[in-house]
């Protein structure tokens, strides 16, 4: 069965990565699902210092390093959605929007996402002043008043973050004192652009198109402080009020305590055999990565065990995949493109299932980042031959640079990105390409039924930041769509290069999907919720 894995890894964080290390250098086939980006939610933390052996890193530096030591022992990898899981036979079923997996051990590395706080105002204002990452929207509200909601870690760290954009940041934390180790507390204490408020409850955000006052109370003396916006002007404020478990997929037959938080024995294992938990989703006393990475490591031990069991038992043994390694002369090739090794060989993989050519038309004008797209562009074209670099003269595109995508025969796919779709939209744009040159990823009947039977004209607009982690699902979900539907057009704007539209939909979180020059909607989103608003 070459889809038969020994174990299916859901979620690609430090707990996920550890794991499928483990497991892929003890000669396990074993396959990481992560839906958005690999690394997790430690990706958006700009500085890792109490990992052991790392002296500094950005979570991105580290966990990409965990990833490129899984997969140099073998670990595979999908970006794709879970949906379901099957555990009525010996091989279970993993579903996914990419298909069906089947293994013999599954472990749950799904992690967690940021809580609301739920103050009035807090849903209607998400995205046009309330926020949830100080990476992805920190930028938004400079030079403005910054107000912080929350006491632990991540408060701490990420106000200090927000000062390199922010007039001033006031934090608001609920209890005495912030419940992080004492030198991350003391570095926002002790930060001339930061005030911290204790023992406050936020009770409303008002505004109109934007945020323009904050009311919150003193818990102790029940002082209520209304703060105003000066005259024209807006705020923002910051959510960080710890994490809820991703657990919807297995809460009608997991244990989990009153929190939400997978149960599981001393080894990780749940109360359903062959599936096994790690990292934040599971009920823990500390949620770091070097907790993550021990809970990854044990499980994986415990997987071994269960999955040579299965082999005995059934008969059967996944077939491991060879690992190709580049030869010399090809690491040099690679050396002398914008494109480092690891782009690389993730681009010649798509490359390779493209089923047709593909025509890159180029709509530039005299800015320098026109030249860096025109770049970008042919060196990627110049490791294959199924694309085909046009450049339109005399057009009269006005949100230039543009690459759009079109059919070898011309015909206009609906996809197009304005700007260069680096950072954390190489993948996404990489995608869009497979998904224009053939049926691409796999997704359910009923989902691309949906897809087909729009019977209009439907414009997405995409609004991006390359630093976002949240955006790809967003841009891939929409391009999908647009691929399968010639009504449907996916345009991705990357917002730093494009203020107008920032203006325009007053947008102060990404990201931002615009349906029809109308319709505005924040945060990530997959194919079904689209679907959902067109």
């Amino acid at each position: 069965m070459d889809n038969l894995y020994d174990v299916v890894v859901v979620g690609g964080g430090p707990a996920g990565l550890t794991a499928s290390l483990y497991l892929a250098r003890a000669k396990y086939r074993v396959l990481v699902v992560e839906k958005e980006q690999i690394g997790g939610q430690i990706t958006i933390t700009s500085e890792v210092v109490n990992f052991p052996g790392v002296y500094k890193a950005s979570g991105k530096e580290l966990t990409e390093t965990m990833r490129k030591q899984a997969e140099n022992f073998g670990a595979e990898f999908m970006l794709a959605e879970v949906s379901g899981f099957d555990f009525s036979k010996e091989i279970k079923k993993v579903i996914t929007s990419r298909g069906e997996i089947s293994c013999f051990g599954i472990l749950l590395a799904t992690g967690a996402h940021p809580r609301k706080v739920g103050f009035d105002g807090e849903e209607n204002f998400k995205g046009h002043g309330v926020a949830y990452c100080a990476t992805c929207d920190g930028e938004f509200f400079t030079g403005k008043e910054v107000f912080v909601i929350g006491g632990g870690f991540a408060a701490a760290e990420e106000s200090v973050f927000l000062t390199r954009y922010a007039k001033h940041v006031t934090v608001l934390v609920k209890g005495d004192d912030f419940t992080c180790a004492e030198s991350t507390a003391e570095a926002t204490k002790n930060h001339e652009k930061i005030t911290v408020l204790t023992n406050i409850s936020v009770l409303s955000a008002q505004g109109d198109t934007a945020l323009r006052s904050l009311k919150y109370k003193n818990d102790k003396t029940n002082e209520i402080t209304e703060y105003r916006a000066e005259e024209g002007d807006s705020f923002g404020i910051f959510v960080f009020a710890g994490y809820e478990p991703e657990t919807e997929l297995v809460k009608d037959f997991v244990k989990l305590n009153e929190q939400g938080y997978v149960i599981t024995d001393e080894q990780q294992k749940t109360n359903i055999d062959g599936l096994y938990a790690a990292g934040d989703v599971c009920v823990k006393n500390l949620r770091q990565v070097v907790t993550a990475v021990g809970d990854g490591a044990l499980a994986a031990t415990e997987l071994e065990r269960y999955a040579a069991r299965m082999h005995k038992i059934t008969g059967l043994k996944p077939q491991i995949k060879e690992v190709a390694i580049a030869s010399e002369k090809e690491h040099k090739v690679i050396a002398n493109s914008l494109f480092d090794e690891e782009m690389t060989s993730q681009l010649n993989t798509v490359f390779s299932k493209m089923e047709h050519p593909l025509r890159l038309k180029l709509y530039l004008d005299s800015k320098p980042l026109s030249e860096e797209l025109k770049n970008y562009v042919n060196e990627m074209a110049k490791l294959t031959d199924k694309l085909l670099v046009e450049l339109v003269e005399n057009h009269t595109e006005s949100e230039t640079p543009c690459v759009r995508i079109f059919k070898y025969d011309n015909s206009d796919t609906g996809l197009a990105f304005h700007g260069v779709p680096g950072g954390h939209e190489f993948t996404s744009f990489v995608l869009g390409l497979y998904n224009a040159a053939g049926q691409g990823q796999t997704i359910h009947d009923s989902v691309r039924e949906r897809i087909v039977k729009i019977n209009q004209k439907v414009d997405m607009q995409i609004l991006v930041s390359l630093s976002c982690t949240m955006c790809p699902e967003l841009v891939t979900a929409a391009q999908k769509i647009a691929t399968l539907n010639p009504l449907v057009k996916a345009e991705v704007y990357d917002i730093n290069h494009f203020g107008d539209k920032k203006q325009t939909y007053n947008v102060m979180s990404v990201p931002c999907l615009v349906i029809n020059g109308d319709k505005v909607f924040f945060g990530k989103k997959n194919i079904e919720q689209i679907l959902d608003l067109i």
